[in-house]
């Protein structure tokens, strides 16, 4: 069995941009779910709760900052988050590493 990191990350939505948001994921681009699947994440899913939206993933590669340029270089990625990054607005208190989404800490997680 390979080794499972779970992610969970959180970032506000414009109010406006809301149904735009909703509506580019409800027909995700295919090169942008090969490309997320290409860099070892799996079970990745996006949750919206009034201002904000909130971002659960498996990563199961063995190198996650190498995968995670490799996303960052790709072309359809990069005209994806034109579309996707408009809508959101990073939380202030979010490390200085982290461009948009925050992370969070898992504080309780049963198989």
């Amino acid at each position: 069995m390979s080794h499972v990191k779970r992610y969970g990350s959180v970032i506000k939505i414009k109010k406006e941009k809301l149904a735009y948001y909703k509506e580019l994921h409800k027909n995700p681009w295919p090169e942008v779910n090969a490309m997320i699947k290409a860099c070892n994440i799996r079970n990745y899913s996006i949750y919206w709760k009034g201002d904000y939206l909130f971002s659960y993933f498996e990563y199961t590669g063995k190198d996650f900052e190498v995968d995670m340029k490799k996303m960052e270089a790709d072309p359809m990625t990069q005209k994806w988050w034109q579309e996707t990054d408009p809508c959101q607005i990073p939380l202030e208190d979010r490390a200085p590493n982290e461009k948009n989404w925050a992370s969070m800490e898992e504080v309780y997680h049963l198989d």
